[in-house]
């Protein structure tokens, strides 16, 4: 009888597309995805190392693991990902329990891992694998309309903060003539959206065709000119003019760009060795939105960071308002072990004053986007529907070119159709509105 596996996913996008590889090895060796916890014979977790609560997240489930571990003696446990690759022996110390760990480049190892398990000793396997891009492996998608792809793995920037480095090793790029046929796969299966997935997506580079990104992601578009095409994340001081033409001139490719900046101050990004000041950072917010001007842009921003005064502070806000994001993920700092800041920088901001400025920052943007969203009221814009509404199945969620969530009544549609929706309302983070013109429509003459 086959055993059953169950996979807890925490973070990032990365981290989901890396799950679904995992069930397609565990699928092919034989292995079953099991409908719940409580019923798999294995149970892995998929760890994310770059913020504090996802790392609290996984040591809340394998405490309780811990008396699932200890009632059923051939439970399998095995940690994978981030977590692991950089604290071995904190994970074996404080979860002595666990029968494997494993990081992101090994996971075609994991069968034979998870036959190992229970027979006791505790597997490590950890190895970074400069070549490794998962190349032959068809992941298992979770869903039918949105997909990830992955064509980069690892990042070469070592920002102060930043645990990925350590974690995820150096880049490497999936070849141009890979990513277009993995595309039109998706297309071929009946995806409607691909969103091209990089820890740092703007250093994508195929030396044997002489391509970057902006070359991959306009052969993206013409390749599946009836699809649309999403990508994340971008580094400011690497995202090009070229870039944001090909955007503006491809109508699959999405007008959305996420572009962290962490801080508004300029000795802030010095300090966070992000490469560019916050005055580098506003010219290509002016220099996107000369190409596009209805781009929607969003940020990740940190509050506290070592040695933050008021007046660094400030300069977040001001940026803030400066750029009008769409939206953004807000944090306060905590130390991540082995990065340059944890060895080289004092954590010296208090927690509370952290949580007040983070809140600061989380009220002003809820404002901007509120304001934001208000503009949209009256408008008609494209939206791929991609659920039913949690609220109601009478009702439809989907997203616009510029990744606004957009709520509106089911009528004769269904996840997948793309439509015409004229917007009634809005909140800080969701638009309501109305089919309309008879509803389904034709991507490349889409109104924005």
């Amino acid at each position: 009888m086959s055993r059953s596996f169950y996979i807890h996913t925490f973070g990032c996008q990365m981290n989901q597309a890396d799950t679904e590889i995992i069930v397609s090895i565990l699928q092919a060796d034989g292995f079953v995805p099991a409908p719940d916890e409580e019923s798999a014979d294995i149970v892995l977790l998929n760890s994310c190392a770059v913020r504090e609560n996802a790392v609290d997240r996984l040591g809340n489930i394998l405490t309780q693991l811990k008396g699932r571990k200890r009632r059923r003696k051939d439970l399998v446990v095995g940690i994978l990902g981030c977590v692991p690759q950089y604290e071995r022996e904190r994970v074996f110390g404080d979860y002595p329990f666990i029968d494997f760990i494993a990081g992101p480049d090994n996971y075609r190892e994991l069968s034979g891992m998870i036959r190992s398990g229970g027979e006791g000793g505790r597997l490590a396997w950890l190895e970074y694998d400069q070549q490794e891009t998962y190349a032959g492996v068809e992941p298992v998608r979770a869903g039918t309309i949105s997909a990830f792809l992955p064509v980069m793995r690892g990042c070469n920037n070592h920002c102060a903060f930043c645990v990925v480095p350590v974690t995820r090793g150096r880049e490497r790029s999936v070849s141009y003539d890979r990513v277009v046929a993995e595309v039109e796969a998706l297309a071929a299966s009946g995806f409607r959206e691909v969103t091209l997935l990089g820890q740092n997506v703007n250093s994508w580079f195929d030396a044997g065709k002489g391509l970057d990104f902006a070359g991959l992601l306009e052969g993206v578009s013409l390749a599946v000119p009836h699809m649309r095409i999403r990508f994340t994340t971008s580094h400011p001081k690497d995202i090009s003019e070229s870039l944001v033409k090909v955007i503006a001139a491809r109508p699959n490719l999405c007008n959305h760009i996420h572009l962290p900046v962490q801080s508004g101050s300029s000795r802030m990004l010095e300090l966070m060795r992000r490469g560019h000041t916050r005055e580098e950072y506003l010219d290509r917010i002016t220099m996107i939105r000369s190409h596009i001007p209805e781009v929607s842009i969003t940020t990740d921003l940190i509050a506290g960071f070592c040695t933050e005064t008021d007046e660094d502070h400030r300069r977040t806000l001001s940026l803030m308002e400066a750029v009008g994001y769409d939206s953004s993920f807000m944090f306060h700092y905590s130390v991540r072990p082995g990065t340059w800041a944890a060895r080289n920088l004092p954590d010296d901001v208090p927690e509370a004053l952290k949580k007040s400025r983070l809140q600061e920052i989380i009220d002003l943007q809820n404002a901007i986007s509120r304001e934001r969203y208000q503009r949209e009221i009256g408008r008609v814009v494209e939206v791929l529907a991609e659920t039913e509404s949690r609220r109601s199945s009478s009702m439809l969620m989907g997203r616009t070119k510029t990744s606004k969530a957009v709520v509106f009544s089911r009528g004769e549609f269904n996840p997948g159709d793309t439509l015409y929706v004229k917007i009634t309302g809005a909140t800080s983070a969701t638009l309501s509105g109305e089919a309309v013109g008879g509803g389904r429509c034709d991507r490349s003459a889409s109104p924005g």
